[in-house]
């Protein structure tokens, strides 16, 4: 059984994922339940610190969103107003605008944080 602490090595940390996955099925409320959600709040703390996920160009958010949602660059046209500005913006000849990244978290999802990143 692994000792629960602050996760520093990475063997600890492939411990620690045997264990929390030995004891996936603990239900919630039990002993086992609660030491799952310590170890997997454990775990996720070391991966923060040791494999951070960066915040995506909002360029390329925007990309992703259209290609997720299988939109063309028409589709982003009639959210800004104009085709020739979603052009230039995937383009980078023109930046984001606030407006425009209103409209496109408020039609789009596409996250606010993401869309004021510098690029």
């Amino acid at each position: 059984m692994v000792e629960l602490k602050v996760i520093k090595t990475e063997e600890e940390y492939q411990n620690a994922l045997r264990e929390l996955d030995k004891i996936f099925d603990a239900k919630p409320g039990t002993p086992e339940g609660d030491r799952f959600e310590l170890l997997s709040v454990l775990i996720d703390l070391y991966e923060q610190r040791h494999f951070p996920i960066e915040t995506p160009d909002p360029i390329e958010a925007i990309k992703f969103r259209m290609d997720q949602m299988g939109f063309t660059v028409n589709d982003l046209g009639e959210v800004l107003g104009y085709k020739s500005r979603a052009s230039e913006i995937l383009n980078r000849k023109r930046k984001l605008t606030l407006p425009v990244m209103r409209r496109l978290r408020k039609k789009w999802g596409v996250p606010a944080e993401v869309l004021m990143r510098a690029y």
